[in-house]
């Protein structure tokens, strides 16, 4: 390929600023069809976005002969099938994250782009992100000497539309999101570790719904066990009275804390004193990760969120909530 011809599956909210315009402006990319299953907002979105086709079905912008890869924005329950459909029909796929509801479901998107030989690209776009890249750094130059574990907290109130048991936001409901927001955003979390300090390799957890406002569970804690030996612990929870997002790895020589969701300094602090790095996040955030899936598709570079790579941040989820949800 020599140019990257994207449709979309899914040209919903995150589409519209996140990634959409990024599938644009990408060097060597073209977003040239979009899909949703209300044909009028499809034909909205290509309208404003200067997309030149739309659809209301999945399969016939697949079958797009002028698409040469696909881009799936829908919620979790549909990233397996829409994954199988693009393979079979020899395209290559991203995919967002969560990669899928469960483990297994990762599995067989894998299994079936392998099978398909197309490649498969998870929307995990910190391992792109300079912020991001810049902690990756500090820990590989030895900033903090060898590390030895990693707190994770992450807490949030109560969202207002999660209050109307008649009209739930989808990542709130465990049948199309495959469990709550800690399976959306925990993943960010866990997966840019695993970029960062390699794979975990073992995982337990806990899990409740303590407020009882929708099915999923709404607090998770655990520890986990990275494959080099760094332990961690993690906990997120959903029905505090504040926010407070907050990543410390520690070694023993300082640590470096950050947050995962807003723009706050990442912090080095040593024996030396305290260093703060302030680094923004681009206009259209996955813009950097969606150049190295095209970069990586046209042969000028790699991705460094594979379909192998997520279904690991998938594993740990799976286990963090296995007492919870054991049917998973």
């Amino acid at each position: 390929m020599t140019t990257i011809r994207w449709g979309i599956i899914g040209c919903g909210d995150v589409t519209e600023v996140k990634s959409g315009p990024g599938l644009q402006k990408a060097r060597n990319s073209e977003l040239v069809a979009v899909m949703r299953r209300n044909g009028d907002l499809a034909r909205d979105y290509a309208h404003r976005h200067g997309v030149p086709r739309w659809y209301d079905d999945g399969a016939a912008l697949i079958n797009d002969p002028d698409v040469n890869a696909i881009y799936i924005a829908t919620p979790p329950n549909s990233h397996r099938d829409y994954t199988e459909l693009a393979a079979a029909a020899g395209k290559p796929v991203y995919v967002e994250k969560p990669m899928a509801r469960t483990h297994a479901e990762c599995q067989a998107m894998i299994d079936a782009c392998q099978a398909a030989g197309v490649p498969l690209f998870v929307a995990y776009y910190r391992r792109a992100l300079a912020r991001f890249l810049k902690i990756k750094e500090l820990l590989a130059s030895g900033a903090i000497g060898a590390v030895r574990l990693v707190t994770i907290t992450l807490h949030q109130p109560v969202a207002p539309d999660e209050r109307d048991p008649a009209n739930l936001p989808w990542r709130v409901r465990p049948d199309i999101a495959g469990a709550g927001r800690f399976l959306d955003l925990a993943a960010h979390m866990l997966d840019f570790l695993d970029y960062a300090l390699g794979p975990i390799e073992s995982a337990q957890g806990v899990a409740a719904n303590q407020a009882g406002l929708y099915p999923a569970e709404d607090i998770v804690s655990g520890t986990f066990t990275f494959a080099s030996g760094v332990q961690g612990a993690g906990a997120w929870c959903f029905t505090t009275y504040g926010d407070l997002d907050r990543t410390e790895i520690v070694g023993d020589r300082g640590k470096i804390v950050y947050s995962t969701f807003d723009g706050a300094p990442v912090q080095l602090i040593t024996a030396a004193g305290v260093t703060e790095f302030i680094i923004g996040y681009p206009a259209h955030i996955q813009q950097p990760l969606i150049q190295t899936v095209v970069d990586a598709l046209t042969g000028a570079g790699d991705c460094p969120s594979t379909g192998p790579s997520a279904a690991r941040t998938s594993w740990v989820m799976d286990q963090l909530l296995a007492a919870y949800r054991p049917e998973a």
